[in-house]
Formats: structure tokens, sequence, C-alpha cells
């Protein structure tokens, strides 16, 4: 059989590239309907954290992006072929509607085969805290920022792009049965290996219009206007932004200043952020809460020593973890519903060297010792503030169910940045 193809027939590199993209989109699209399955039970408020099913998407997850990239590849690697090719005549060219009908699908199958892992291999990159890719190359791409906004159209042109694909797979499928079973003819057997079919060689020279690429950018455009119309760059439209497949995604900021109360301190809290990180299957992932307050009494010493006192009271489902949030506040984790609040109290001491607030941090139903490390500026009725601790999770009884640090780290990193003013 030869390699290159001719006016009749495909050749060999052309069938072998044929029947492996075939095999990895039978592979990809499975897994990918699998893991975003589980990924919808992981990040469900009910979730009990169940390891085995955490790491079963995981591995779901990771076989769909490495199997993904391959199919791009090999995808990328046939198209160049096919451009170097004589393309064999259709075998009815005076089917003039069907021979369209036929070259559209084509046209949808090359840039779908393309476009959709290109899109998720975007997605990937624009997350933290995801499934990785099973390659030596790296989880990043150049160009692409850690963004949750990047993300999500990625995510959306991502779903776009398969559903794409998998119609255009489903036409395609069609067509041929249809050539087969109806009208008989070789249309199939010239991509099957083996024996070359007998071709009518009057079929020779017949033209291959531009028109079917036309009709397919067509297409295209409606697709990504029907998208937008939809709102499927906006937020993920499915499982494969969320936590086992790409998630917890990067953080979506929460930018609402501390809730105002009446306090009995003498300094009132202007602007500030409080944060968390953890570390997701080695990547960090971080989320700040939009509601807290603080109550500060404060009065600079002379000399290192006991300085005053804060208290901090946080609202727990304030927090933004990025499309993780709803398990966040699951039963096996913050358990928002029955425990809503977390609370810092402290006395704090002024060192010889910065400050530190030594007291205790309750959550859920546990009170844990904390000190926690800060640097202050002071400038007249002005203070800027900032300081980071560390706590284990396991202490609070927060993600029992997940006793893998590979999957999910002990350690969370506490951070807060504050400025606040003299108030009496």
């Amino acid at each position: 059989m030869p390699r290159h193809n001719s006016s009749l027939y495909y050749g060999s590199v052309a069938k072998t590239f044929h029947w492996l993209t075939a095999l990895l989109m039978f592979a990809v699209f499975p897994l990918g309907y699998f893991a975003n399955d589980l990924a919808h039970q992981i990040t469900g408020p009910e979730f009990s954290g169940d390891q085995a099913v955490i790491s079963r998407a995981v591995l779901l997850f990771s076989l769909h992006k490495t199997l993904g990239l391959a199919l791009f590849a090999t995808a990328l690697l046939r198209i160049l072929w096919a451009l170097r090719q004589p393309k064999p005549a259709p075998l009815h060219p005076d089917r003039k509607a069907e021979v369209l009908a036929a070259e559209v699908v084509h046209w949808l199958l090359y840039g779908s085969l393309v476009l959709a892992p290109l899109s998720g291999w975007i997605h990937h990159a624009a997350t933290t805290g995801y499934a990785p890719i099973w390659w030596p190359f790296g989880q990043d791409l150049l160009f692409v920022p850690k963004s949750q906004a990047v993300a999500d159209v990625f995510s959306g042109l991502h779903w776009l792009f398969v559903w794409t694909l998998a119609a255009a797979l489903g036409l395609h499928i069609a067509g041929a049965l249809k050539h087969q079973v109806i009208d008989k003819d070789a249309t199939l057997a010239r991509m099957l290996p083996g024996k070359t079919p007998t071709v009518d060689a009057a079929l020779i020279g017949a033209d291959h219009s531009k028109a079917p690429a036309f009709v397919a950018l067509a297409i295209w455009v409606l697709v990504l206007a029907g998208g937008g119309a939809f709102g499927v760059y906006s937020k993920a439209p499915h499982g494969a932004a969320v936590a086992a497949g790409s998630a917890p995604a990067d953080t979506a900021p929460a930018t609402t200043a501390p809730a105002a109360s009446a306090t009995t301190g003498n300094w009132t809290v202007q602007d500030g952020t409080l944060a968390i990180s953890i570390t997701q299957m080695g990547s960090a992932v971080s989320g700040e809460f939009g509601q807290w307050q603080a109550d500060i009494r404060f009065d600079e010493p002379a000399t290192p020593g006991p300085a005053g006192r804060v208290e901090v009271e946080i609202a727990i489902a304030s927090l933004s973890l990025g499309t993780v949030t709803d398990q966040a506040m699951g039963p096996d984790y913050f358990d928002s519903a029955t425990y809503p609040t977390a609370v810092f109290a402290a006395d704090i001491e002024k060192l010889s060297e910065g400050y530190v607030a030594n007291g205790t941090l309750r959550i859920r139903d546990q009170e844990v010792p904390l000190s926690l490390p800060f640097t202050l500026e002071l400038s007249g009725d002005t203070a800027v503030m900032s300081g980071t601790a560390e706590v284990n999770r396991l202490d609070f009884n927060i993600g029992q169910g997940v006793q893998d640090e590979g999957s999910l780290a002990y350690a969370v990193q506490i951070s807060v940045d504050l400025t606040a003013t003299r108030s009496e």
C-alpha cells in the first residue's frame, strides 16, 4: 500500500492518522464524561470527602487531559499531512448537496480536533489545583496567566468545541454508514487498512470546491455567537472547571470590605483582605473571605510588651474559593450551615522586632491556639498591618475524608492585610 494519497485513494499515512484520531476520540470522550460526573459529585455540598472518589476523578481527568493533548498533536500532524497530499475525489460528484455536506463536516471535524483540546489545555494552564497532565513539560503555557476570567472563557470555549466535535463526528459516522449500508460503495473501504478497493478512474480530476470551508466558517461564527448569547464564557458550564479536573480553580477575588459593626476597640478597619491558601495536587489555591469584622484595641507601648487585644469574627459562607466554594461549605469541610462563623481572639504584644497576636482560632466546634506574627506601620492615626500564620486543617476536623496530602495538604496559610484608623 503506497504511503501517499492519490486522486482516487488514501495512502497508508492518511489512514493511520485517521484511525489513530478515531481511537483517541473514542477514549477522550467517555473519560471526560465520567470525570465531569464525578467532579459534579465532589463539588456538591453533600459530598462526604471520600478520598477514593477524589482519587478516581483525578485519575480520569489526568487521562482525559493527557490523551486530549495526544489528540491535539495527532490532529495537527494529520492536517499538515493532508495539506501536502491530493484529496481523493468524491465517489458521487453528481450529488452536489451530499458532497457539500460531507466537505462541511470534514472542515468542522478538522477545526474541532484542534480547537477542543487546545481550549482545554489553555483552561488547564489558567487554573491551579488541577489534575496534572502526565508529561515532563510542565503544566503552564507561555502567555497564559493564572486567571479565573481566562479559565472561564476557555472553559466555555472548550465546552462549545467539544459539542461541535461530537456533532460533526456523529454526522461523519452516519455518512460513512450510509455509504456502506445504503449506497454500498467504496467510501468506507478506501479508508480501511489492507487491500485497496476498486474505484472508477473517471473520477480523477473531480473538483473540490472551496464553498464548504466558508460554510463551516459560518457555522463556527454561529456557534461562538450562540455561546456568547447564552453566557458560557463568563462561568464554567460543565465539570471540567471543578475540583478534580482543574480546580479548585484560581481565586474569584472577594473584594467586599470588612463588615462594619459596633465595637469597643479604638481602631476601625477601613480596608483589608483576609485570605487562605491551600495546596491541592501540588498547586497553591487561594481564596478570600468577603465578610469579616475586627474589634481592635491597640495602644503602642514604648517598650516591648502588651499592646492590646483583637477579636475577629469571620462569616464562613463569604469565602470565595473558585469553583469549589460550594464544596468547601459542605459537611466534611467548613460545614457553614452548622458553624456559620469563625472567631480569632488574641492578645497583642509588641516584640523587639515586630508584633504578634497570641490567642485562639475557633472553626467549626474546634478551638486551637494560634500565634499570628505581623508587621505594623503607624502614621499618625492610620495603621497598616500585614501578617501570616499556618494551621493544620485536620485540627479543625476540616477535610477528614481527605487524608492524602498529595490531594489536599494539611497546612493552610492564613494571611491578613488591613488598613485601620484610630477611632477615638
